[in-house]
């Protein structure tokens, strides 16, 4: 007996479910004379008689009928195939793990996840904020799918994607008198009331240190462990500070005043693969829309500095 084509089952299963062939046809997106000819080249290939014709109407014959029972058992178990496919296409109840420094959950991730997540709703997004270097040890330990820092140097067996680099920027309260100048040097802290990050921070070493070659003595009136935390207790005229452009974007409306640093203290922000995990579609998805939605960012960041 010749061989059953997909395309003869998919014509069966229309004309009986719908019960005629016009309509069969307009299910199958096809002309009601393609039905009718492949109809027949079915049974002809069968052997059997699926259908009684009378008057121009199809009336399902007892092998027709019970044909039809076998084909809705195979049919159901092909729509688990297809749904399963779409399931696995759309990354339902799929799960991806980003460990990152905390100022990332608090001010690149929020404005990342929301386009992602309104494409894929279903997707179960696990955030493990870190300090370095426990960060990078976790990383290097393959025991998340990605990570985002702000360090230059790769961590062992992961790789390592610049995403940005961006110069750190000046906070102010919004009332405060230096708000009239667009640009602040080293000499415009002098004596100014300075809110900073904790004496272990990288970027307060750096900062300490830049300060002091200009001679520069500040009043350090509070220190705390976030730029978030920093740009909060300047937008309650606490002080002034320098912090990282994702935190003073993410405040810059919200009370606080930005302005352009005379001195670049460049922040770079690294998207962090470990090589010993298995591949996921789920992490090169997204990974792509990270990267694709980066511009924007730099784009809100240089029309915030440009105004100012």
């Amino acid at each position: 007996m010749p061989a059953v084509n997909l395309r003869h089952i998919e014509i069966f299963h229309a004309v009986m479910t719908t019960g005629n062939l016009t309509e069969a046809a307009r299910m199958l997106h096809t002309s009601q004379p393609t039905v009718s000819r492949e109809l027949a080249r079915f049974e002809k290939v069968l052997g059997l008689t699926l259908f009684s014709r009378t008057r121009g109407r199809l009336q399902p014959t007892v092998q027709g009928l019970r044909l039809f029972e076998e084909v809705q058992r195979s049919w159901y178990g092909l729509d688990r195939i297809v749904s399963a496919a779409e399931s696995l296409r759309e990354f339902r109840q799929g799960e991806l793990s980003i460990a990152c420094l905390p100022v990332f959950s608090q001010s690149l991730l929020p404005l990342l996840l929301a386009p992602f997540l309104a494409r894929y709703p279903q997707v179960n997004i696990q955030i493990v904020p870190q300090e370095s270097p426990l960060l990078e040890e976790w990383l290097s330990a393959q025991r998340h799918d990605l990570g985002i820092t702000e360090t230059l140097h790769t961590p062992a067996g992961t790789q390592r994607t610049e995403l940005l680099s961006l110069n750190e920027v000046c906070v102010l309260p919004q009332n405060h008198p230096l708000c009239g100048k667009s640009l602040l040097t080293p000499q415009d802290f002098q004596g100014e009331n300075y809110i900073s990050l904790s004496r272990t921070d990288s970027y307060r070493q750096l900062l300490d240190t830049l300060f002091n070659e200009h001679q520069v003595k500040r009043r350090m009136v509070i220190e705390t462990h976030s730029a978030a935390s920093i740009c909060a207790m300047v937008r309650a005229g606490l002080g002034i500070s320098v912090v990282n452009p994702l935190t003073a974007l993410d405040y810059a409306h919200s009370g606080i005043a930005v302005r352009p640093f005379s001195i670049s203290v460049p922040f770079t922000v690294s998207l962090i693969h470990p090589q010993h995990r298995p591949t996921s579609a789920l992490v090169e998805v997204f990974s792509r829309h990270l990267i694709s939605e980066i511009p924007n960012i730099v784009s809100s960041f240089n029309k915030l500095i440009n105004k100012s």
